[in-house]
Order: structure tokens, then C-alpha cells, then sequence
């Protein structure tokens, strides 16, 4: 019996899949230097700059439905303002 557990690509925007992560990304503005890298980086697209009125510059926002945790944004971050924490469910 063959199963195909192959997803399509950006299925996950249908399918929230949030819920199963154990960190998640939390975002030090005052640090951000607003370059956008994690927001290209993320596999899932699920950060977007955006602009907030207390900053000049655009800001991250997560759509933590679908963040899966992976930290890759946290990891490439020139600024270092991204930080992992764990989530309290």
C-alpha cells in the first residue's frame, strides 16, 4: 500500500499549523533594524513588515497560526532582536 505523505507547497496557509510548535519567535523592536531578512527567510511566510505608528521604520508581525517554531528567523537576524521562547500552552 502506497501513501503519499507529500504536501503541496504552501498548503499550510489552508491548514493551521501553529499549534504543535514549542517556541516561538517574539520580536525586540527596539533592536530591529527593520531589514526584512526574517521576513524572506521564513519558509512558511508568516512574517510580514508592516508599520507601526510608534516606529519610522516597517516592523515583523507573525501570524503565529501558521509559525511552526523553526527559528530560523532568530538565527539569521543581523540585529539579534529576534528571540526563541518557549510557548506556555
Amino acid at each position: 500500500m502506497k501513501i503519499n505523505i507529500a504536501v503541496k507547497p504552501c498548503s499550510t496557509i489552508v491548514n493551521k499549523t501553529g499549534g504543535w510548535r514549542t517556541f516561538k519567535p517574539n520580536f525586540s523592536y527596539d533592536k530591529c533594524i527593520s531589514c526584512g531578512l526574517c521576513s524572506r527567510i521564513c519558509p512558511e511566510g508568516c512574517i510580514v513588515m508592516k508599520n507601526l505608528k510608534q516606529y519610522e521604520k516597517l516592523k515583523p508581525i507573525t501570524d503565529y497560526n501558521y509559525c511552526k517554531g523553526c527559528g530560523l528567523c532568530a538565527e539569521e537576524c543581523p540585529a539579534k532582536a529576534v528571540i526563541m521562547e518557549k510557548e506556555e500552552k
